[in-house]
């Protein structure tokens, strides 16, 4: 049985057994006997993402969407196998992705510049194409319909200009694939979640970034959906933290910009003092050398997003 792991309302996670145990989710929702998944994880998903289903008592004919909250490869990797093995599906995506959806050549180019090409090619497979007849894209106010279930499309930028936040009508929970930071099981302390932002490479904005939080936050969901890891709760304090990292980490960034050579590794030093300085705040229970490398990789990446950023003309 794959691990799942059931909330209200029809809602479920889905390990999608990329990296280790509860790296990455895959969201289920169900609605009578429909049903839609938000992200996909990457082609080895697929098998579990179906074991899923049988396990629900849901055929593949009984999906109608794969909704996409952006196009990065640990959310949309799996999307072209995904859609083969589900028929009568289609997908979503902001506008800004479709055409990398269609044809996902510079998606994997993208991909393989920040992992080089051994790394990208491990992880993420052969990444096929979907037919553009397939796919649904989803601008700023787009409402689709599960059964009688809305959900609400939200543009927004910050973590990419390719993100969408979803709003589930039935519930008021939020899918924020990304742009409500992380939120690792292994951190929370008797029930209590934290956070920590991911500014991957390469359009984070934290300007934007901040106004995508403000929005979610507007909208007063009492839960939200992050695809790294899972549902949490107590938004208002989450956000809050969020604000406060995002500029923490744009401060280590434009202190280091003119740091020839030594950028990156001074950028992300800073990163690692911010982590364990959290640790220290939250009384978080792993030990340090733990902690690193349970975020190891999130530091690197959060790191070469700076850089992308502060070249961007920041």
């Amino acid at each position: 049985m794959p691990h799942i792991t059931d909330y209200e309302n029809g809602i479920s996670a889905i390990d999608s057994g990329f990296g280790r145990p509860q790296l990455a989710a895959i969201h289920l929702i169900v609605e009578a006997d429909r049903a839609a998944l938000i992200d996909t994880g990457t082609n080895a998903s697929l098998p579990i993402v179906l074991d899923a289903l049988r396990y629900k008592g849901l055929s593949p004919e009984q999906v109608d969407y794969v909704i996409l909250t952006h196009i990065h490869l640990d959310h949309a990797g799996g999307a072209g196998a995904l859609m083969r093995a589900l028929p009568k599906a289609r997908l979503t995506v902001h506008p800004r992705g479709a055409r990398h959806m269609v044809d996902p050549s510079r998606l994997v180019a993208g991909t393989i510049a920040v992992y080089g090409e051994r790394q990208a090619r491990q992880m993420y497979g052969n990444i096929l194409p979907i037919p553009a007849e397939r796919i649904l894209e989803t601008p700023e106010g787009t409402v689709i319909h599960l059964g009688e279930r809305e959900l609400l499309f939200i543009d927004t930028p910050g973590h990419a200009r390719h993100h969408v936040c979803i709003r589930d009508g039935r519930s008021g929970h939020v899918f924020s694939g990304d742009m409500f930071g992380l939120s690792y099981r292994e951190l929370d302390i008797d029930g209590r979640q934290f956070v920590f932002p991911t500014t991957t490479p390469v359009q984070f904005e934290p300007a934007a970034m901040h106004a995508s939080i403000d929005r979610l936050l507007a909208l007063q969901p009492d839960a939200i959906y992050v695809t790294h890891y899972g549902r949490v709760r107590e938004a208002p304090r989450l956000g809050a933290d969020l604000h406060r990292l995002i500029d923490a980490h744009v401060k280590v960034a434009l202190h280091h910009r003119g740091a020839e050579g030594e950028r990156h590794g001074r950028i992300k030093s800073g990163l690692i003092e911010i982590l364990l300085g959290e640790a220290q705040r939250h009384g978080w229970r792993l030990a340090p050398d733990a902690l690193l490398r349970l975020m190891a990789n999130d530091i690197e990446l959060n790191a070469q997003g700076l850089a992308a950023w502060l070249d961007s003309d920041a």
